[in-house]
Protein backbone atom coordinates (compact mmCIF):
# COMPACT_ATOMS: atom_id res chain seq x y z
CA UNK A 1 0.00 0.00 0.00
CA UNK A 2 1.29 3.05 -1.04
CA UNK A 3 0.60 6.97 -0.23
CA UNK A 4 1.31 9.96 -2.47
CA UNK A 5 2.93 13.04 -1.51
CA UNK A 6 2.14 16.14 -2.75
CA UNK A 7 4.60 19.46 -3.21
CA UNK A 8 3.36 21.07 -0.60
CA UNK A 9 5.12 20.77 3.06
CA UNK A 10 2.24 18.32 4.09
CA UNK A 11 1.98 14.93 3.40
CA UNK A 12 -1.13 12.60 3.02
CA UNK A 13 -0.96 9.75 4.58
CA UNK A 14 -2.55 6.17 3.10
CA UNK A 15 -5.83 5.53 3.94
CA UNK A 16 -6.12 1.64 4.79
CA UNK A 17 -9.71 1.92 4.12
CA UNK A 18 -8.75 2.83 0.10
CA UNK A 19 -7.90 0.37 -2.25
CA UNK A 20 -4.71 1.19 -3.62
CA UNK A 21 -4.94 1.22 -7.58
CA UNK A 22 -2.86 -1.70 -9.66
CA UNK A 23 0.68 -0.22 -10.14
CA UNK A 24 0.12 2.67 -8.09
CA UNK A 25 3.49 3.35 -6.39
CA UNK A 26 4.91 5.83 -3.82
CA UNK A 27 6.42 9.36 -4.79
CA UNK A 28 8.40 12.14 -3.65
CA UNK A 29 7.91 15.32 -5.21
CA UNK A 30 11.01 17.37 -4.51
CA UNK A 31 9.95 20.59 -5.69
CA UNK A 32 10.20 23.80 -3.41
CA UNK A 33 11.82 21.19 -0.66
CA UNK A 34 15.35 19.45 -1.66
CA UNK A 35 17.95 20.99 -4.34
CA UNK A 36 17.22 21.54 -7.68
CA UNK A 37 19.32 20.83 -11.14
CA UNK A 38 21.99 23.50 -10.37
CA UNK A 39 22.47 22.08 -6.84
CA UNK A 40 23.00 19.06 -8.32
CA UNK A 41 25.35 20.22 -10.79
CA UNK A 42 27.25 22.28 -7.83
CA UNK A 43 27.24 19.18 -5.80
CA UNK A 44 28.81 17.63 -9.08
CA UNK A 45 31.68 19.58 -9.25
CA UNK A 46 32.39 19.86 -5.61
CA UNK A 47 32.43 16.07 -5.51
CA UNK A 48 35.09 15.96 -8.68
CA UNK A 49 37.29 18.81 -7.57
CA UNK A 50 36.90 20.67 -10.51
CA UNK A 51 36.68 24.68 -11.84
CA UNK A 52 33.33 25.82 -12.92
CA UNK A 53 35.15 27.43 -15.86
CA UNK A 54 36.71 24.21 -16.89
CA UNK A 55 34.04 21.39 -16.46
CA UNK A 56 34.81 17.98 -17.76
CA UNK A 57 31.48 17.62 -19.47
CA UNK A 58 31.67 14.12 -20.20
CA UNK A 59 32.02 13.43 -17.04
CA UNK A 60 29.33 15.89 -14.71
CA UNK A 61 26.87 14.86 -17.83
CA UNK A 62 27.55 11.48 -17.32
CA UNK A 63 26.71 11.62 -13.35
CA UNK A 64 24.17 13.71 -13.88
CA UNK A 65 22.36 11.32 -15.97
CA UNK A 66 23.05 8.45 -13.60
CA UNK A 67 21.86 10.20 -11.05
CA UNK A 68 18.59 11.18 -12.50
CA UNK A 69 18.19 8.08 -13.45
CA UNK A 70 18.53 6.46 -9.96
CA UNK A 71 16.22 8.73 -8.69
CA UNK A 72 13.69 7.74 -11.34
CA UNK A 73 14.35 4.10 -10.25
CA UNK A 74 13.31 5.33 -6.57
CA UNK A 75 9.74 6.75 -7.97
CA UNK A 76 11.22 10.36 -7.14
CA UNK A 77 8.82 13.06 -9.27
CA UNK A 78 11.36 15.14 -10.74
CA UNK A 79 10.63 18.66 -11.78
CA UNK A 80 10.81 19.44 -15.22
CA UNK A 81 14.05 21.50 -14.65
CA UNK A 82 16.23 18.39 -14.01
CA UNK A 83 15.46 17.26 -17.29
CA UNK A 84 16.50 20.61 -19.17
CA UNK A 85 19.68 20.63 -17.45
CA UNK A 86 20.25 17.07 -18.55
CA UNK A 87 19.45 17.88 -22.06
CA UNK A 88 21.62 21.23 -21.78
CA UNK A 89 24.65 19.54 -20.85
CA UNK A 90 24.16 16.87 -23.32
CA UNK A 91 23.64 19.67 -26.18
CA UNK A 92 26.88 21.18 -24.85
CA UNK A 93 28.74 17.19 -24.50
CA UNK A 94 27.83 17.20 -28.38
CA UNK A 95 29.14 20.56 -29.44
CA UNK A 96 32.54 19.68 -27.78
CA UNK A 97 32.85 16.28 -29.51
CA UNK A 98 32.48 18.35 -32.68
CA UNK A 99 35.58 18.47 -34.96
CA UNK A 100 36.96 22.03 -35.23
CA UNK A 101 37.13 23.22 -38.53
CA UNK A 102 40.05 25.38 -39.29
CA UNK A 103 37.82 28.42 -40.94
CA UNK A 104 36.54 28.70 -37.43
CA UNK A 105 38.35 32.05 -35.05
CA UNK A 106 40.46 30.74 -32.94
CA UNK A 107 38.57 33.24 -30.66
CA UNK A 108 35.49 31.32 -30.31
CA UNK A 109 33.09 30.80 -27.56
CA UNK A 110 33.67 27.64 -25.25
CA UNK A 111 30.59 26.21 -25.73
CA UNK A 112 31.05 25.00 -21.55
CA UNK A 113 29.84 28.95 -20.89
CA UNK A 114 26.44 28.46 -21.40
CA UNK A 115 26.50 26.41 -18.20
CA UNK A 116 29.46 28.22 -16.47
CA UNK A 117 28.11 31.34 -16.75
CA UNK A 118 24.81 31.07 -15.32
CA UNK A 119 26.32 28.54 -12.74
CA UNK A 120 28.56 31.21 -11.41
CA UNK A 121 25.93 33.59 -11.10
CA UNK A 122 23.88 31.26 -9.17
CA UNK A 123 26.74 30.54 -6.91
CA UNK A 124 26.73 33.93 -5.88
CA UNK A 125 22.98 34.65 -5.39
CA UNK A 126 23.11 31.19 -3.46
CA UNK A 127 26.05 32.86 -1.07
CA UNK A 128 24.18 36.20 -0.89
CA UNK A 129 20.98 34.36 0.41
CA UNK A 130 22.86 32.38 3.19
CA UNK A 131 25.28 35.79 4.36
CA UNK A 132 21.44 37.21 4.26
CA UNK A 133 19.84 34.14 6.36
CA UNK A 134 22.85 34.45 9.11
CA UNK A 135 22.00 38.56 10.13
CA UNK A 136 19.94 39.58 12.55
CA UNK A 137 16.56 39.85 11.90
CA UNK A 138 14.07 42.96 12.44
CA UNK A 139 12.19 42.16 15.90
CA UNK A 140 13.42 38.74 16.61
CA UNK A 141 13.65 39.28 20.37
CA UNK A 142 9.97 40.63 20.73
CA UNK A 143 8.79 37.26 21.99
CA UNK A 144 10.33 34.98 23.79
CA UNK A 145 11.58 32.26 21.75
CA UNK A 146 10.56 28.59 22.76
CA UNK A 147 13.56 25.74 22.72
CA UNK A 148 13.74 23.55 20.06
CA UNK A 149 15.69 19.99 20.60
CA UNK A 150 17.25 20.65 17.62
CA UNK A 151 18.93 23.65 19.08
CA UNK A 152 21.00 20.88 21.43
CA UNK A 153 20.80 17.93 19.61
CA UNK A 154 24.33 18.05 17.98
CA UNK A 155 27.47 17.62 20.04
CA UNK A 156 28.92 21.19 20.44
CA UNK A 157 32.03 19.54 19.82
CA UNK A 158 31.49 18.01 16.65
CA UNK A 159 31.63 19.96 13.52
CA UNK A 160 29.12 19.02 11.09
CA UNK A 161 27.36 19.94 8.01
CA UNK A 162 23.66 19.53 6.60
CA UNK A 163 23.13 16.86 4.80
CA UNK A 164 21.23 17.77 1.03
CA UNK A 165 19.16 15.36 -1.15
CA UNK A 166 22.10 14.76 -3.35
CA UNK A 167 24.47 13.19 -0.54
CA UNK A 168 22.16 11.53 0.80
CA UNK A 169 21.53 9.98 -2.68
CA UNK A 170 25.21 8.66 -2.27
CA UNK A 171 24.78 7.06 1.04
CA UNK A 172 22.05 4.75 -0.15
CA UNK A 173 23.88 4.03 -2.68
CA UNK A 174 27.08 2.87 -1.12
CA UNK A 175 24.52 0.69 1.69
CA UNK A 176 22.64 -1.07 -1.74
CA UNK A 177 26.52 -1.68 -3.30
CA UNK A 178 27.91 -3.22 -0.04
CA UNK A 179 24.31 -5.63 -0.56
CA UNK A 180 25.43 -9.39 -1.27
CA UNK A 181 24.00 -10.82 -4.04
CA UNK A 182 21.36 -12.88 -1.42
CA UNK A 183 19.80 -9.26 -0.18
CA UNK A 184 19.40 -8.33 -3.81
CA UNK A 185 16.54 -8.86 -3.63
CA UNK A 186 13.50 -7.21 -6.35
CA UNK A 187 11.77 -4.78 -5.10
CA UNK A 188 7.67 -4.65 -4.28
CA UNK A 189 5.32 -2.30 -2.49
CA UNK A 190 2.82 -4.82 -1.83
CA UNK A 191 5.25 -6.26 0.89
CA UNK A 192 6.60 -3.28 2.66
CA UNK A 193 4.44 0.11 3.24
CA UNK A 194 6.28 3.63 3.21
CA UNK A 195 4.01 4.68 5.49
CA UNK A 196 4.88 1.55 8.21
CA UNK A 197 8.58 2.31 7.75
CA UNK A 198 8.12 6.14 8.75
CA UNK A 199 6.53 4.93 12.02
CA UNK A 200 9.35 2.45 13.35
CA UNK A 201 11.89 5.12 12.22
CA UNK A 202 9.94 7.88 14.49
CA UNK A 203 9.56 5.02 17.49
CA UNK A 204 13.67 4.97 16.63
CA UNK A 205 14.20 8.37 16.93
CA UNK A 206 11.75 9.28 20.05
CA UNK A 207 13.66 6.61 21.94
CA UNK A 208 17.36 8.00 20.99
CA UNK A 209 16.52 11.05 19.80
CA UNK A 210 19.20 10.32 16.64
CA UNK A 211 20.55 7.67 15.06
CA UNK A 212 22.85 7.10 12.12
CA UNK A 213 22.25 5.04 9.01
CA UNK A 214 23.49 1.98 10.13
CA UNK A 215 21.13 2.38 13.76
CA UNK A 216 18.12 2.71 11.68
CA UNK A 217 18.39 -1.52 10.52
CA UNK A 218 18.53 -4.47 12.73
CA UNK A 219 20.08 -7.80 10.81
CA UNK A 220 20.42 -8.85 7.55
CA UNK A 221 19.23 -5.61 5.59
CA UNK A 222 17.62 -6.27 2.20
CA UNK A 223 17.25 -3.69 -0.98
CA UNK A 224 13.93 -3.63 -0.12
CA UNK A 225 14.58 -2.42 3.13
CA UNK A 226 17.05 0.24 2.25
CA UNK A 227 14.71 1.66 -0.40
CA UNK A 228 11.78 2.14 1.19
CA UNK A 229 13.57 3.63 4.54
CA UNK A 230 15.34 5.99 1.69
CA UNK A 231 12.10 6.85 0.96
CA UNK A 232 10.94 7.54 4.18
CA UNK A 233 13.48 9.39 5.13
CA UNK A 234 12.47 11.91 1.72
CA UNK A 235 9.36 12.66 3.60
CA UNK A 236 9.77 13.09 7.13
CA UNK A 237 13.05 15.72 6.02
CA UNK A 238 10.16 17.40 3.74
CA UNK A 239 7.68 17.72 6.68
CA UNK A 240 10.12 18.87 9.03
CA UNK A 241 10.16 15.72 11.01
CA UNK A 242 13.90 14.63 11.16
CA UNK A 243 17.18 17.13 10.56
CA UNK A 244 20.21 15.03 8.59
CA UNK A 245 23.71 16.19 9.01
CA UNK A 246 27.15 14.90 8.72
CA UNK A 247 30.27 14.60 10.36
CA UNK A 248 32.93 16.50 8.80
CA UNK A 249 35.81 14.34 10.30
CA UNK A 250 34.33 10.87 10.22
CA UNK A 251 31.68 11.26 6.81
CA UNK A 252 29.08 9.59 9.51
CA UNK A 253 25.54 10.68 8.59
CA UNK A 254 22.74 10.88 11.50
CA UNK A 255 19.38 11.59 11.79
CA UNK A 256 18.28 14.02 14.83
CA UNK A 257 14.53 14.02 15.75
CA UNK A 258 12.84 17.52 16.00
Amino acid sequence: MTAIVNDESTYSPYDPDEEASEGEVYQVRLENVFEGPMDLLVYLIKKNEVDIWDIPVALITSQYLEYIDWMKQMNIDLAGDFLVMAATLTQIKSKMLLPVHEDVEEGAEDPRLEIARPLAEYLKMKQAAEELATRALLGEHTFVRQSDKSDFAVDPDEEVVKVGLFELIDAFRRLLDNLSPEQRIEFSTDTISVKDRINELVDILEERGSATFEELFSGEVTKEEIIVTFLAILEMVKVRVVRVVQNMSTGIIRLFYL
